[in-house]
């Protein structure tokens, strides 16, 4: 790695943008199991499940060394997907679809803040409209393939292990270059504890975690939206989930 940016270690702010992850039902399943996979969004890796809506889903897959399938579900429940599992390593992705929110500017301002956007945009004193897509990641079993990509407009991809690994290295790519000088946040769920740092000019980042727990990495980028979708910026949001 080119260049580690300095461990930063942070006291969780008053958040107030909403996170969004998947949490399976156990990250270590026997072979050939059955599990769930729930799409939760909150805060501090607390949130509140997500019932399945076709409607808002891009794409929902698990991919191992056999094949990438769909992750089928009840719509309108809660876990949002049943996965049937094999051996080895499995990732599951959810890609979701553009949802429109509108902020006050206090709000939004805010959101800067916590996500360490201060660079990309200014906080300005009208209300802010922006259309927020979601793409996440959870790694369950063991082996290879933790590495998967997805081709998401905003990805996390792990270039160790972070199961098993003491420090932690991801590639953030927008668009499928290298994102620089993004916020990566990675959130314990016992506990709350949580650690980030910038990517460096490759889009990697190295954050070194306790050697157990499960984790919530996460990053947010901003860009202009276009000018016929009625909203001023478009939000990406990308998570991986992992128990180490």
């Amino acid at each position: 790695m080119t260049r580690l940016l300095v461990l930063i270690a942070l006291v969780a702010p008053a958040a107030l943008a909403h996170d969004f992850w998947i949490e399976p039902s156990t990250f270590q399943p026997a072979a050939a199991t059955t599990i769930t996979a729930s799409l939760r969004v909150g805060e501090d890796f607390l949130g509140d499940p997500v019932p399945r809506n076709s409607a808002l889903i891009d794409a929902f897959v698990v991919r191992d060394i056999a094949s990438e399938r769909p992750v089928p579900g009840v719509e309108n429940r809660h876990p949002a997907g049943i996965v049937r599992v094999g051996n080895g390593t499995s990732v599951i992705h959810y890609r979701g679809k553009g949802s429109l929110l509108e902020q006050t500017p206090e709000k939004f301002a805010a959101f800067l803040f916590e996500e360490g956007l201060e660079h990309v945009a200014r906080a300005s004193r009208r209300p802010h409209r922006e259309r927020f897509y979601r793409y996440a990641k959870t790694i369950v079993g063991r082996g290879p393939g933790f590495d998967t990509q997805f081709g998401d407009r905003l990805e996390l991809v792990p270039l160790l292990d972070p199961r098993v690994s003491d420090r932690v290295c991801f590639r953030l790519l927008f668009e499928g270059r290298p994102l620089a000088n993004a916020l990566v946040a990675a959130i314990a769920r016992d506990d709350g504890r949580r650690f980030a740092a910038r990517t460096d000019r490759d889009g990697k980042v190295a954050i070194t975690l306790p050697p157990d727990g499960v984790w919530l990495v996460k990053s947010t980028h901003l860009v202009a939206a276009p000018p016929s979708s009625g909203a001023e910026w478009e939000s990406l949001w990308a998570s991986v989930t992992f128990s180490r």
